[in-house]
């Protein structure tokens, strides 16, 4: 019997190579609007998170509203229709995992659609991409993986998580799952390391990996 009934993939940097572009960018932004981050400190403030808890945060900080889709989105839209490939090694690992696989990301369902779309990804996965739109609390909040597994009729103990950042690995632990680390991404290996967590730097070991675990 497979250890596993549903492998969850997050989306950024996991399955598509977008969080160094969104990052690049993000810090170009945060520049021009009088916040100055670099790359560093924008991975370490905001990989991870929901663009409502972002958001937020940047309208906290710079004292003023910010229009979202024309200052932030449309900017990371223009990069990944220039620069967005897939993950490297993860169309073969997607060939090669035989049970059943969705998404559960932090990003909005418009922005799935569009990366997904980009990268060849979306028919792949129809009917079962699931967002933060869809839960109350973003990660590090297990809702949207929990949403993803009932939506799948999957045990939480029966899933596997797929992240590469502090706060999806952090929300796939609570949520009960056992949790798989991608360190090629943005975050290393060393911020994602916890106590049963697995972490991996090449797309080309994970069936392999769940397949052992």
């Amino acid at each position: 019997m497979p250890r596993f009934d549903l492998v969850i993939f997050d989306c950024d940097g996991v399955l598509i190579d977008s969080e160094r572009l969104a990052v690049r960018t993000e810090s170009q932004i945060l520049a021009e609007l009088g916040w100055p981050l670099t790359e560093a400190q924008v991975i370490e403030r905001f990989v991870g998170r929901s663009s409502v808890y972002m958001q937020a945060v940047i309208e906290e900080h710079i004292g003023r509203p910010v229009d979202w889709q024309v200052e932030f989105e449309l900017r990371v839209r223009e990069v990944c229709e220039r620069e967005l490939e897939p993950v490297d090694g993860v169309i073969a690992a997607l060939d090669a995992i035989t049970v059943p696989s969705c998404v559960a990301s932090s990003s909005s369902h418009a922005m799935l659609n569009f990366k997904l779309g980009l990268t060849g990804m979306a028919e792949r996965f129809a009917g079962r991409i699931f967002s933060a739109d869809d839960v109350a609390h973003g990660k590090p909040d297990p809702a949207v993986f929990l949403f993803a597994a009932d939506s799948m009729a999957v045990q939480p103990y029966r899933c596997a998580v797929i992240e590469d950042s502090v706060s999806g690995v952090e929300a796939g632990l609570a949520a009960g799952m056992t949790v798989f680390a991608f360190s090629a991404s943005v975050t290393s290996a060393q911020s994602l390391q916890r106590d049963d967590v697995i972490v991996f730097d090449s797309m080309h070991l994970l069936p392999e990996l769940l397949a052992q675990s």
